[in-house]
């Protein structure tokens, strides 16, 4: 047998030996779990404290015209710490030192209350009382500078209307003569 008559039998052999691809495993099957009781979802805590700080970026928006509105129709409503606290935060935006004062009594009423209400406002409450007494001792600061301000100022003009009662003084004394040149002196 020649070269020749041999090689077509082995191309043939050759092809059906090929490699197959192996067998994949079996996946393995998976089951559900099993439902032993319906899933319930709760309701999100009521969020209490988050509608009164965006009622307060409204009220930094307001003049002071609109404040004072505000705080009339607020002083016509019941008297409940969320109440209580939305007035206090038009008092504290009033700029007036006495408005301070009364915003605060509100917020520490709100914060020492035993009501049931007032639970969820307490810590801003608290916040707030203490954001109130910074404030008005930053405002007894300023009045004690600015005091000290109009006590320098007024020194300073007494200083300066001596100074010219010096100035004019030494303008009416007569002049004398120079010591460097003598008249008769040979």
């Amino acid at each position: 047998m020649n070269a020749k008559t041999l090689l077509p039998p082995l191309l043939l052999c050759a092809a059906c030996m090929t490699q197959r691809p192996p067998p994949q495993p079996a996946l393995p099957t998976i089951t559900p779990p099993a439902v032993s009781a319906p899933i319930t979802i709760l309701p999100a805590p009521i969020d209490e404290v988050g509608p009164l700080l965006a009622y307060h970026q409204s009220l930094r928006k307001m003049t002071q015209g609109e404040l004072l509105k505000e705080l009339s129709g607020l002083s016509l409503q019941q008297k409940t710490p969320k109440n209580l606290l939305q007035s206090g935060m038009v008092l504290a935006l009033t700029r007036s030192p006495a408005d301070l004062a009364r915003a605060q009594a509100q917020f520490d009423a709100v914060a020492t209350s035993s009501e049931a209400d007032a639970t969820p406002f307490k810590s801003l409450a608290q916040m707030l009382s203490s954001y109130c007494a910074e404030q008005r001792r930053l405002y007894d600061h300023v009045d004690k500078l600015n005091t000290q301000l109009k006590d320098g100022q007024r020194k300073n003009e007494q200083l300066n209307d001596m100074l010219e009662a010096l100035k004019a003084i030494e303008r009416g004394l007569p002049v004398r003569p120079s010591s460097g040149s003598s008249a008769g002196v040979k």
